[in-house]
């Protein structure tokens, strides 16, 4: 397959498990698809590929900049859009001790 065939995806970056902020939250990352299979090494047992671009992972400030840097650069691509961010409902700690709770106590 060659290398000019390679699509990159555009998205925005996901917040880490181990992430509570929200910092370095609205990036977008330009991530290119692998161009070749991967195989396992003979020698080691480890897989691998020829393909470096599959390892290069470029973050934009915006969607917008993604997108004017990919086509400066003849790159094909598609965008992924945002998902929606669930509403987290904030809790006081002593909600956890609150009368009348409805859920069991676990301790």
């Amino acid at each position: 397959m060659s290398r000019d065939l390679a699509i990159a995806r555009i998205h925005r970056q996901p917040r880490s498990a181990m992430q509570s902020g929200k910092a370095r939250n609205g990036q977008w990352m330009l991530v290119f698809a692998p161009a070749e299979a991967r195989r396992q090494d003979p020698l080691t047992g480890w897989y691998g590929s020829g393909d470096t671009r599959a390892q290069l992972r470029i973050s934009f400030a915006s969607q917008e900049a993604a997108e004017a840097y990919a086509r400066a650069n003849n790159i094909p691509y598609e965008v992924e859009p945002p998902r929606p961010e669930a509403a987290l409902k904030p809790k006081s700690y002593a909600e956890n001790f609150r009368y009348g709770r409805a859920e069991n106590w676990t301790h």
